[in-house]
């Protein structure tokens, strides 16, 4: 019933090699650094590494190493319903953060790639995300920096939408109604069907599937602008009073609304339902200023909560695969807060019935 993920658990990388990393940071990068000493980081839920390492005779006075775990590509297990079928002979990572960069957004600049190696010498933007500054934030700061991050967004949007760029990846992929299903059928196959242990009656499924197409269609019909895809409180780093944007190497293009609910419909920071209405007012404003405007600002707001429900149902079911595929737990955590927003959601417009009716009971947050 459902598409079959191609992805598969990859063996735990080894540490890079000091001795090579040393010898790039006094070769390849500003004349007169010496390596320090190199720090593992935190990781993501991707394959990836990463490690600080420090220099002396900056600046810079540290870099952050990014190990790649092979020669990384579009998410395998989607290509086949993304349209991702245009070859650029180029790392994802790199040839976005190259558009992203072009257009003003700040990215990380690249010091240098050591392809044999698999090893990126990115700028470092810091440990503090976005998420850890306003963890303790009163209410004006937390308002201030959720700004910072619309302002940044509708800059992305406008400036890495126009022109299109055929040289960029994201040009050439999209949130089309495959991709979006391919989504919410995620979300049953490790959502539903993997936690409850069983399958969907076929009378439920059925009906499920019915209503999800109709809010893929829906969304796959929008204008579609650069899509970060995953745009949210981790993925924003506060260094200074610079917002750095990270993790970009899946962008495509998709509704407005797509990024906008990342950012607000957060799987790791509630924010205030009034914050939110006032911070997608202010999304609007700031198009506004751009000459980008919603006459109806109330149907883009339907467009945001539905978009929500499908980011956030998507989010849900990835958390579950990541547990029981790749064996990562700390993300289960999330799942209650997320299906919350759905549930709030499908309360919200009475159109939505027949999903929350044949939905919810195999969902116990959504009940």
């Amino acid at each position: 019933m459902l598409p079959a993920n191609t992805t598969s658990v990859k063996a735990p990388l080894s540490p890079p090699d000091q001795t090579l990393i040393a010898q790039t940071v006094e070769t390849r990068l500003s004349p007169g650094l010496v390596l320090r000493s190199l720090t593992p980081l935190p990781g993501d839920a991707s394959n990836r590494r990463y490690y600080r390492a420090t220099v002396a005779g900056g600046p810079p006075h540290s870099v952050i190493v990014m190990q790649l775990a092979e020669a990384e590509s579009f998410k395998q297990s989607e290509e086949a319903v993304s349209g991702a079928i245009h070859q650029i002979a180029e790392l994802p990572f790199i040839n976005i953060m190259s558009h992203l960069a072009k257009a003003k957004v700040p990215v990380p600049a690249l010091h240098y790639y050591d392809q044999s190696a698999g090893l990126l010498y990115l700028e470092d933007f810091g440990d503090v995300t976005l998420a850890e500054a306003v963890s303790q934030a009163d209410a004006p700061s937390l308002e201030s920096r959720y700004k910072q991050a619309i302002n940044v967004l509708v800059q992305m949007q406008i400036n890495a939408t126009t022109p299109a760029d055929p040289g960029c990846l994201a040009f050439h992929r999209s949130f089309d109604v495959p991709l979006l299903m391919w989504e919410f059928d995620h979300f049953l196959e490790y959502g539903v069907v993997a936690r409850r242990g069983s399958p969907l009656p076929e009378e439920d499924a059925m009906a499920i599937k019915r209503e999800f197409e109709g809010i893929a269609e829906l969304l796959a019909g929008q204008p579609r602008v650069f899509t970060h895809r995953d745009y949210h409180s981790r993925n924003l780093m506060v260094d200074g009073l610079r917002l750095g944007v990270i993790d970009f190497q899946d962008a495509l293009m998709g509704p407005a609304t797509y990024d906008l609910a990342s950012l607000l419909r957060d799987a790791y920071i509630r924010l205030d339902e009034a914050l939110v209405d006032d911070l997608v007012g202010y999304y609007l404003d700031q198009l506004a200023e751009r000459r980008v405007v919603w006459t109806n600002r109330a149907a883009f707001r339907r467009l945001f909560d539905l978009t929500s429900i499908q980011r956030n149902l998507k989010a849900a079911g990835r958390f579950v695969y990541i547990d029981r595929v790749k064996g990562n737990s700390k993300f289960l955590a999330d799942i209650p807060r997320v299906l919350s927003y759905v549930k709030r959601n499908l309360e919200k417009y009475p159109e939505l019935g027949r999903l929350r009716k044949h939905l919810t009971p195999y969902v116990p947050e959504l009940q």
